[in-house]
């Protein structure tokens, strides 16, 4: 038959103990809105280092002049056969077939 004062035990040390973290309320809202402003900035710093990283790079659609697309679609179409069969122009070859195969920096 304990004592009940204003809805707690007596027995209980304090009554407001559920209520306790609420005296940092403002140190933890301070703690956690740091956190976020840290979170940010890292975010904005990430954010510039690859922008710095893109603008290093070469990008042929943005660094090159207009009129350098049509010219490497131009290059890109060229081929370097024109119209000669391989057998063709080994047949008016004047080079030795039999000569020893070229290694730069070896002596015959």
């Amino acid at each position: 038959e304990d004592q009940v004062v204003n809805g707690h035990d007596e027995k209980e040390n304090n009554p407001f103990a559920e209520y306790m973290w609420m005296e940092n309320e403002e140190d933890f809202n301070r703690q956690v809105e740091e956190e976020l402003q840290e979170q940010e900035f890292l975010d904005r710093c990430f954010q510039e280092m690859l922008e710095e990283e893109d603008q290093d790079w070469f990008i042929p659609s943005r660094d090159l002049p207009q009129g350098m697309g049509q010219l490497q679609q131009q290059l890109n179409g060229l081929s370097v056969a024109d119209g000669h069969s391989s057998e063709d122009i080994l047949s008016k070859s004047n080079l030795n077939p039999d000569a020893k195969e070229f290694v730069p920096g070896v002596k015959y």
